[in-house]
């Protein structure tokens, strides 16, 4: 049995809570608000390693989202610029 292999990015935040469908779209997980939503209802993402099926499931920093074989961490940030 092969093991699964994720690639692991940080995504910084700069307010919380974010919504779980904005982060697949903005970090280019899906082209569109739309494919997201798609994607969670079909049961492909996991939050924290349970799979779910909130379009707007709150996320907040040290939450992990994963996909296919990504792993998002996100992490919030107050100064961006710094």
């Amino acid at each position: 049995m092969a093991a699964l292999v994720f690639l692991m990015k940080i995504v910084d935040i700069n307010r919380q809570p974010v919504e779980l469908y904005k982060v697949l779209k903005f970090e280019g997980l899906a082209s569109s608000g739309a494919e997201a939503k798609q994607l969670i209802d079909n049961g492909e993402v996991c939050v924290n390693g349970v799979c779910e099926t909130r379009k707007r499931r709150k996320l907040m920093h040290g939450d992990t989202i994963e996909y296919d074989t990504f792993m998002l961490k996100l992490s919030f940030n107050e100064n961006p610029t710094e």
